[in-house]
């Protein structure tokens, strides 16, 4: 697997001490979320934004990608979602490892911020690895095999759940099951619900984002 297109916006200030990594949803591709760098630069002048478009290309959509099939979640088999995303978020670890290289930043100089499958993305990546990203941002997703989740991870890095009260995609429910679970193992975890807000990112919903980033992102 091989991501070969990113948007970037590079560090306002021309001096990078700090990275996000944005993880677009389903269907979508990197320059659906590289525009939330214009109003997170004003406040993180010296942080550069990257979005990457996802591994594969969706099925009868020539300009979306996908992290995995949608049917792994919601089609008619049942399989173990758990192994099969393994190799996806493998490769993606990888290819997130080689840009803190690039940008010379520590991943606590990192934040991951998702949004729907991307999120998914994110929070598995996250729960399940032994880097200490500074922040971790999910907008509209939820916490595949919460009930895996350890109690003796390495890891307890603040994490922010975010989502429209009236998502008809992803219910607000999942926020609530994602919250609970990672609280129950120790992550300092946040949540902020955009009342009257559906599948999307409001404002309200990226204030609360600079609000945490601020309290946790060292530059």
């Amino acid at each position: 697997m091989e991501i070969k297109n990113i948007e970037k916006s590079l560090s306002k200030s021309g001096k990078c001490k700090s990275l996000v990594i944005f993880l677009h949803g389903y269907g979508a591709n990197g320059a659906d979320l590289i525009g939330l760098s214009k109003p997170l630069a004003e406040h993180f002048p010296d942080t550069t934004f990257i979005s990457p478009d996802a591994f594969q290309k969706c099925p009868g959509n020539p300009s979306g990608f996908q992290w995995f099939p949608i049917e792994w979640l919601y089609g008619p088999e049942k399989i173990n979602v758990e192994l099969e995303i393994e190799k996806p978020i493998s490769a993606l670890r990888e290819w997130i490892v080689s840009q803190m290289l690039e940008f010379n930043v520590t991943p606590e100089q990192t934040v991951l911020i998702g949004f729907s499958q991307g999120t998914m993305m994110t929070l598995h990546l996250a729960t399940r690895g032994k880097d200490h990203f500074a922040g971790i941002v999910g907008f509209s997703g939820k916490l595949l095999a919460s009930e895996k989740l350890s109690k003796k991870s390495e890891t307890k890095m603040p994490v922010l759940l975010v989502h429209g009260a009236d998502d008809e995609v992803v219910p607000l429910e999942n926020l609530n099951e994602a919250s609970d679970s990672l609280l129950s193992v120790g992550y300092r975890t946040f949540v902020h619900v955009s009342k009257g807000v559906g599948h999307g990112i409001a404002p309200d919903g990226l204030k609360a984002t600079i609000r945490f980033m601020k309290r946790f992102l060292k530059s």
